[in-house]
């Protein structure tokens, strides 16, 4: 009896929480949405500059 009584307190307190992270899951994706596309940019600078720093080592291998 116990068990089940601790189970409907746990369905009474957790579908809220389901529902409002439902809602609130586009809102968050759209805020989140400028940081990925900065994330984006900046990985693609990083493989710019490290493809910068490595042409003389790759222009001085030769070919395989």
């Amino acid at each position: 009896m116990v068990k089940f009584l601790l189970w409907l307190l746990l369905f009474v307190l957790c579908w809220p929480l389901a529902l409002l992270a439902l809602l609130l899951y586009p809102v968050v994706w759209l805020l989140t949405l400028p940081f990925r596309l900065v994330g984006i940019a900046v990985e693609g600078v990083f493989d710019l500059l490290r493809g910068i720093l490595m042409l003389p080592g790759r222009l001085l291998r030769g070919k395989p």
